[in-house]
């Protein structure tokens, strides 16, 4: 925490009485926060809760239908984004928004560059932006090509770019969403000292561990309302989860211990291209065993998709063999086979990104929840679809699962990030895998939901169930694994048994740091699964 002196008596920042309409859904009612100069105040809220819509008007992306926003005391109205930032709002988005084969310095006077007799004067942007640089300890080169840069300088050029116009208030959305602990910690720093300076610092988060480590203040939305304004020094953890979602949650994760394991998947020396044709996977080697976890740790695009869409047959291989043990207790060759297939040998897989290739959003809950067996029995005879059977399957998963709102036929697309994920997990659940593949399972949700999903692995881990999850939240990873394999540029830099690695070493492997040879070459060979050809 920045441990500033007391809040000016005048707010930088404040939203009176904001309301804002989408049709008949209210997403923030008569909402009212304040920040101060040199404090960070943290936004925590379920998803829905009305956090994005709240800094989409703060920073001129939306218009209220009711309240007003305050600059100092004064009230203003914005039309726009460009609106905001002339009154000194800025906001680093969780998705950058840079050109990668420009320079630092193009990309952060890009829109209000400096000019010499009509013309580019690059060498001043340059001087400019080294000034900003230095007196913020950002650390940047100026010529340095974005494309080059890893994601934590990227998003150092993000805050450049709202500092180099001026902005007093930065409005942080999900900031550490790709960043390494490491990466974070410097973020944090990097926060820390803006707040010193005097800047405004809004931070959303659905991490409370963060919360706790950067904030001053904390604001709590649940359902479009502010239910607590705390003081982080005065608070904890199981109070702000409390406040937001109106109960307790489980403070750690609670696994059995699953002994006399078989082998379930064994992957030798994958090799794979990306879709761009460079090798994005160069010699992974691992095994899962049945009732375990293996976590996948590493900074988003290091392989880890390509790996997921190889072991589900939606990507080609170049060489290397994936095997295996299916429910009937064969051995099974993966590779060239297509996903249905791969499915049909047992294996449920939860995509990174549900909405793209977890769901078909206009389709009802009921038709989402067959997918992928909805041309076998019972949903299904002699390829014509039994809506009874599928009724019947919905309103059986729908309490289980707790999907809200209970309705089989209504839309997907129009539940929330949460409960579209409870229809994915109570597909692949239902499945009854002898492999299941968890991509990013709990990307975008709050700590309720999260919360659910974590309990949903570890009751199939304990049913049996072979666990590869993915994820780039490393404390997700560390929590629920058994093992852990860090992945960095393609390939495996380490495998380690849960609670004999912290998380500085594992960041440390993310980010390409030298693992000795013990540590890569740990737990990497299983039994030997054989494949047996046919089925």
């Amino acid at each position: 925490m920045t441990g500033p002196a007391a809040p000016a008596a005048t707010p930088s920042v404040a939203a009176r009485e904001i309301t804002k309409r989408f049709g008949p859904l209210v997403a923030n009612d008569r909402v009212s926060v304040a920040a101060y100069p040199g404090q960070i105040l943290a936004i925590v809220g379920e998803n829905g809760a009305g956090k994005s819509t709240l800094m989409n008007v703060l920073s001129g992306l939306l218009q209220p239908d009711g309240g007003e926003i305050l600059r100092d005391g004064r009230p203003i109205r914005f039309h726009s984004p460009r609106d905001a930032i002339r009154a000194g709002i800025g906001m680093v988005h969780q998705h950058f928004m840079l050109i990668p084969v420009f320079t630092v310095a193009e990309n952060v006077v890009l829109g209000t560059e400096p000019v010499s007799s009509g013309l580019f004067d690059k060498r001043r942007a340059r001087e400019v932006v080294r000034r900003l640089s230095d007196q913020y300890g950002l650390k940047l080169n100026p010529d340095d090509r974005v494309q080059n840069l890893p994601v934590g300088l990227q998003q150092r050029v993000e805050i450049l770019k709202i500092l180099y116009r001026q902005s007093e208030i930065l409005i942080f959305d999900e900031p550490t969403a790709v960043l390494t602990p490491q990466e974070t910690e410097e973020l944090f720093v990097v926060l820390r000292d803006l707040a010193k300076k005097g800047k405004t610092i809004i931070f959303i988060t659905h991490k409370l561990k963060e919360v706790m480590a950067i904030s001053d203040q904390v604001t709590v939305l649940r359902l479009g309302k502010v239910v607590a304004n705390l003081t982080t020094a005065e608070t904890n953890p199981v109070e702000i989860t409390r406040h937001m979602i109106g109960r307790d949650v489980m403070p750690s994760v609670e696994k059995q211990t699953v002994g006399g394991a078989d082998t379930v998947l064994e992957v030798r020396d994958l090799h794979c291209q990306s879709d761009r044709g460079v090798e994005a996977l160069r010699g992974v080697s691992f095994h899962v065993d049945a009732g375990e976890i293996l976590g996948i740790a590493g900074v988003e695009g290091n392989g880890q998709s390509e790996l997921v869409e190889a072991l589900t047959g939606l990507r080609s291989v170049v060489s290397g063999e994936i095997l295996l043990r299916d429910r009937k207790g064969k051995r099974r060759a993966l590779v060239h086979r297509t996903p249905k297939q791969i499915r049909r040998m047992g294996v449920s897989f939860i995509p990174e990104d549900r909405r793209e290739r977890g769901l078909i959003l206009t389709y009802s809950v009921a038709d989402n929840l067959i997918f992928g067996v909805e041309d076998t029995a019972p949903f299904s005879r002699r390829g014509v679809l039994d809506p009874g059977r599928i009724m019947a399957n919905a309103r059986k998963l729908i309490p289980e699962f707790d999907i809200r709102p209970p309705r089989p036929d209504a839309p997907v697309g129009t539940l929330s990030g949460g409960n579209q994920q409870k229809v994915v997990l109570a597909r692949e659940f239902s499945e009854n895998p002898s492999l299941l593949i968890a991509s990013q399972p709990t990307r975008g949700l709050d700590v309720g939901a999260a919360e659910f999903v974590h309990k949903g692995l570890i009751e199939k881990r304990e049913q049996g169930v072979a666990i590869l999850l993915v994820s780039a939240e490393l404390d997700e990873v560390m929590a629920l694994a058994d093992r852990i394999a860090v992945i960095y540029e393609g390939q495996v830099m380490g495998v380690f048994r849960a609670g004999s690695v912290d998380e500085g070493r594992l960041g440390l492997l993310m980010t390409g740091g030298e693992a000795r040879a013990e540590e890569i070459a740990i737990d990497l060979t299983a039994p030997a699964l054989e494949a047996t050809e046919g089925g």
